[in-house]
């Protein structure tokens, strides 16, 4: 019997919620069933497993950010784009720890093509426009700015800035005009490895 009122949907926003209260990793079918007062077995409807629920978290919040990103993009160009995206995601990771951790989960190659992580590399391409370069080097950027990215991310959400001087805002900034000066100075000639 289908419980009124629950739907895949409602379910994967309920454990988005979960994740950033208790952490994306605690997030499974029984936690949610206890959540809404119901058997886990109720559930079973609308998810297949753990892992079906953390993959529709994982792309609600895919979306969400993806959402917040264009907006914050919109007319922009250059350095003030690389802030404007940055700024969205160490935002986003910071008002929703557990649904950041969902968009760093491994997707199965149709699912991950069927999601918004398209998107997402597409605003860090469209970011890059501003700074004239050509393959393979934007593909190395659009890897820089993502280890720059979730790499500061994940070191100040583990608390790895907060006891110490300069504050985690100043160094942020500070990487960023990093980023700006390598990308518009990106080396021309490709390194060679020695034999």
């Amino acid at each position: 019997m289908v419980r009124a009122g629950l739907s895949a949907g409602r379910l994967a926003a309920a454990g988005a919620e979960l994740a950033d209260e208790a952490g994306f990793e605690q997030v499974t079918v029984s936690a949610l069933a206890r959540r809404f007062g119901v058997k886990a077995a109720s559930l079973y409807s609308h998810v297949r497993s753990s892992d079906d629920l953390r993959t529709r978290i994982a792309l609600l919040a895919l979306e969400e950010l993806a959402d917040r990103a264009a907006h914050a993009l919109a007319g922009r160009a250059g350095k003030d784009a690389l802030t404007a995206l940055a700024d969205v995601y160490r935002d986003y990771a910071h008002e929703h720890p557990g649904r950041y951790a969902a968009t760093r989960l491994r997707l199965d190659p149709e699912t991950a093509a069927a999601s918004a992580g398209g998107r997402h590399a597409e605003m860090s391409r469209a970011v890059l426009r501003g700074y004239d370069l050509a393959e393979p080097d934007r593909t190395h950027a659009v890897r820089l700015l993502g280890s720059v990215f979730h790499g500061y991310i994940a070191l100040e959400l583990a608390g790895g800035f907060s006891h110490s001087a300069p504050g985690s805002q100043e160094s942020w900034e500070r990487i960023l005009d990093a980023v700006d000066a390598t990308l518009r100075n990106w080396p021309t000639t490709p390194r060679t490895t020695a034999s």
